[in-house]
């Protein structure tokens, strides 16, 4: 699961390369030329989004997030495990199953409606980053399960002298 995740994770950070480009571009039109594209304003925002939204995944496979150390660091690992897999388990799980359902409801109402940009000249298909939610959310669902499969083998392996 984690290289499949990775894989997913290396391949989407290009978003970022090209949010640069097209940030560059905008201000160039915009600035250079006096004429700047709604569209590509549009295109920042659904980039940054990508590149965001399946980032989760990843800063949780490689454990990059954000952890209240401070706490933490006072605890043994086998204690940090388990707040590990509680937290995962009936917080992050929920939460994630939540987000992809009320997502799927957002992108299918999106696509029934033919949604688009209201903007003059912006961006059509507008179902197509609202399916973002729910499938990063999916990725995101499988970067916690192997989290917590890699918990619970921590604590596992660690009882089974003592069993």
């Amino acid at each position: 699961m984690d290289r499949f995740i990775l894989r997913i994770g290396r391949f989407l950070s290009w978003a970022n390369g090209l949010l640069i480009f097209v940030i560059v571009l905008q201000v160039f039109l915009r600035y250079g030329l006096g004429r700047g594209l709604v569209a590509l304003e549009e295109l920042e925002w659904h980039l940054y989004s990508l590149a965001f939204m399946f980032g989760l995944s990843y800063a949780l496979v490689t454990n990059a997030h954000v952890r209240v150390d401070l706490i933490s660091s006072f605890l043994s690992e086998r204690t940090r495990e388990w707040i590990e897999i509680l937290g995962i388990a009936f917080l992050l799980m929920p939460f994630i199953v939540v987000v992809i359902l009320y997502g799927l409801e957002f992108w299918q109402a999106s696509w029934v409606h033919g949604e688009r940009s209201l903007a003059p000249m912006g961006l059509p298909y507008r179902w197509i980053i609202k399916a973002v939610i729910p499938l990063s959310f999916a990725l995101f669902g499988l970067a916690a399960l192997s989290r917590l499969i890699k918990a619970i083998r921590f604590l596992w392996g660690n009882n089974r002298g003592n069993d």
